[in-house]
């Protein structure tokens, strides 16, 4: 069965993608194609720009949208989806620990799909879990994150990701550290606290975004790095949640869940 699908920021970088993603796939039909910015615009076939996501959807009837769009309103546009019980792949970043816990609650309440992943690239993925495997055997770790400087939160989703998975097998990544102090404030990064592990946050134009964990101990260190050249690299990951979410009514977080 053909999915249809809806995709929310389908001007921006990562919406373009996207929208190309899902016309070059056989299982997937683009129908409804929202953003804020040059409404009525054609985008493929019959599909042109909406701007109200409810009046598009009762009109175009999507499984599942897929939405890039911006942290500031990435919570609301998610409320609306289940709202409407329409199944959503989040790809925004910047959602607080409590919201992923409302919108949780509420994908349960509503039996409505919604899978949010901080990052849909396979290799950033393994990344994560190579980290998560490694710092069993480290109790010093750092997280350098690199991204164009378009990009609005910080840290990013996926050092975020990172260090929840690297907590949940030790507390503590500043063993025999001595006392700190900052001449410029902010110079160590942004601390973690769950398992004292400094995120450092870089943002400049010509990264898409890559991510190195530094591990450190007596006599050696352990750099694991992974970096997108491109977004056709998220686009097997995207497809995959899309298709993961139209036959599920649950809730998941995070792409490793379906690899």
């Amino acid at each position: 069965m053909t999915i249809k699908i809806a995709v929310t920021g389908a001007l921006g970088k990562m919406g373009q993608e996207v929208v190309k993603a899902v016309i070059a796939d056989n299982d997937c039909e683009l129908v409804c194609a929202i953003d804020k910015f040059n409404l009525g615009f054609n985008v493929h076939n019959d599909v042109a720009i909406e701007g109200d996501i409810k009046k598009a959807f009762e009109l175009k009837k999507p499984d599942v949208v897929i939405d890039f769009t911006q942290p500031d309103i990435i919570f609301e546009n998610i409320k609306t989806y289940l709202d409407l019980g329409v199944k959503s792949v989040i790809g925004t970043t910047g959602l607080s620990s409590e919201q992923l816990s409302q919108i949780e609650k509420l994908s349960k309440e509503k039996s409505t799909g919604c899978f949010i992943a901080p990052n849909f690239s396979t290799g950033a993925v393994l990344m994560m879990k190579f980290a998560q495997l490694a710092a069993k055997y480290f109790n010093n770790a750092e997280i350098i994150e690199f991204h164009h400087n378009q990009k609005k939160d910080a840290p990013s989703g996926t050092a975020i990701k990172t260090a929840e998975l690297m907590a949940q097998v030790n507390s503590n990544f500043k063993e025999g550290n001595v006392e700190e102090k900052e001449l410029i404030k902010g110079s160590r990064g942004g601390n973690f606290e769950k398992a004292q592990i400094n995120i450092h946050s870089v943002r400049m134009p010509g990264f898409v975004a890559s991510q190195e964990v530094i591990f450190g101990s007596m006599g050696q260190t352990l750099k694991i790095r992974h970096d997108s050249i491109n977004r056709e690299c998220y686009m097997d990951g995207v497809l995959m949640a899309a298709k993961y979410i139209a036959k599920n009514n649950s809730f998941t977080y995070g792409l490793e869940n379906i690899l």
